[in-house]
């Protein structure tokens, strides 16, 4: 009778996986991100268990050694990954075991795949919202220095894509360096939430050994060790505010991305993009494309995609661990991969691109955008009710337009025949100016 291949946990099996199952069922080739995170867990786990003489200092000292030699075997590119040994957990220890022998298996000891992942996990994720807020911050600086820079440059604001009133573009960018300040703050809070740790949880119901949970929570930087061991091996909320956060923040990114699309046409011309982010059409000659913006703005699909199928696959599982959980990982790493892509190229683009003042503020001056302004002054100044100063404001507009003129172009007594107590003052208001 064939002999499981796999000595990890082949003990109570007699045949092989079949070829579709071990293929099914592995998870190298995703969850090898994961080996600088899996060597600080068993590094962490082996010296609370030296300590705590669950085993002795000569075995863990051997351990700790060989766990070096993987992590230094994986960056040079020299370690082989298997996939008939499923993840890399079972891949570090089979490496372990061939460099220091039997003693290896000692560093299961008191702990499960169960809570080695979802320790592994946590400090994944807890790394690359590190990575993100840092790219966040970069394109916050790019936004606030354009903020100060065009703090005077008059852009016209829009409500339902119509010239609504003036604001500068230095407002604008201003605008978005607040959504991804929330977005920041989301992602502080995720770190703050996902950081307990689950060692110690081991398969669902912790360990009869007399293991330390906070040592090891405290070497890991953990806050704590997570309080219920169930929940620990089993639970990915963390999991999904992630990826909602990154959904969050890849929908702030589209839309700025959809703004740089429209400034960038010949009808808005209100920015010119630089050719490192731009590209040509191979039969338009003439064309120069936005299509790292419109790329940004596409990619938000995968994000909030990657968000509902994490979602989809936890809303019916039984505590406590499941093999659906294998699925949790992938919409992770790529909404990471994904969003800092993202980040990166939006910031680039505005970092090299120049906006077209003049256009902008001859677009301001369209549309009558002073309206508003004019409404607000029939109230202040001649103590109009603000529905008539609205009623006298849009006749005023009408009769512009009949005489295709802008707001400030008219006569004094063209607007007196509709509001005879209109003053010379108003045109203070009717023009633009920042």
């Amino acid at each position: 009778m064939a002999q499981n291949t796999n000595t990890m946990w082949g003990g109570r099996f007699s045949n092989k996986p079949a070829d579709i199952m071990e293929q099914i069922n592995s998870s190298i080739d995703v969850d090898v991100r994961f080996w600088k995170q899996d060597i600080q867990g068993s590094k962490a786990h082996c010296e609370m268990l030296i300590k705590q003489k669950i085993i002795s200092t000569e075995d863990g000292q051997k351990i700790l050694k060989g766990l070096d030699q993987i992590s230094d075997e994986i960056n040079a590119g020299s370690f082989e990954f298997k996939t008939a040994l499923e993840d890399i957990h079972m891949n570090i220890e089979s490496r372990l075991k061939e460099i220091i022998g039997d003693v290896a298996g000692r560093l299961h000891t008191a702990r499960s795949r169960n809570d080695q992942v979802a320790t592994d996990f946590r400090l994944w994720t807890r790394d690359a919202i590190g990575n993100l807020i840092a790219k966040i911050n970069s394109l916050q600086s790019t936004l606030k220095s354009l903020s100060n820079k065009h703090a005077k440059n008059v852009m016209p604001g829009f409500t339902h894509l119509q010239a609504a009133q003036p604001i500068t573009l230095g407002m604008h960018m201003d605008a978005y360096w607040h959504m991804l300040n929330r977005d920041k703050s989301r992602l502080e809070d995720c770190s703050k939430r996902l950081n307990k740790c689950p060692l110690g949880a081991a398969a669902l119901a912790g360990t009869p050994y007399p293991i330390d949970r906070n040592f090891t929570a405290k070497k890991l930087g953990f806050e704590m060790p997570m309080e219920n061991t169930i929940d620990a091996v089993s639970a990915r909320d963390f999991a999904n505010e992630f990826l909602f956060s990154c959904a969050q923040t890849g929908l702030h990114l589209s839309r700025l991305a959809e703004e740089i699309i429209l400034w960038a046409t010949p009808q808005f011309g209100f920015i010119t993009l630089s050719d490192q982010w731009s590209t040509g059409s191979s039969i338009m000659p003439q064309k120069k494309n936005p299509d790292a913006a419109e790329l940004v703005r596409g990619k938000t699909g995968r994000l909030n995609g990657n968000l509902i199928q994490l979602m989809t696959v936890m809303k019916g599982l039984p505590l406590a661990y499941n093999k659906d959980l294998q699925e949790d990982k992938e919409p992770v790493f790529d909404s990471y991969e994904t969003l800092c892509l993202c980040l990166d190229a939006i910031n680039g683009m505005l970092d090299t691109a120049s906006f077209n003042i003049d256009a902008m503020k001859s677009s301001a001056e369209m549309g009558y955008t002073t309206a508003t302004a004019l409404a607000d002054w029939l109230v202040m100044e001649l103590d109009l009710p603000f529905r008539d100063a609205h009623h006298v404001t849009g006749m005023i507009v009408k009769m512009a337009e009949n005489k295709d003129c802008k707001l400030d172009e008219l006569a004094l007594t063209d607007m007196q025949s509709v509001e005879n107590k209109i003053t010379n003052k108003i045109f203070k208001v009717l023009s633009i100016r920042p």
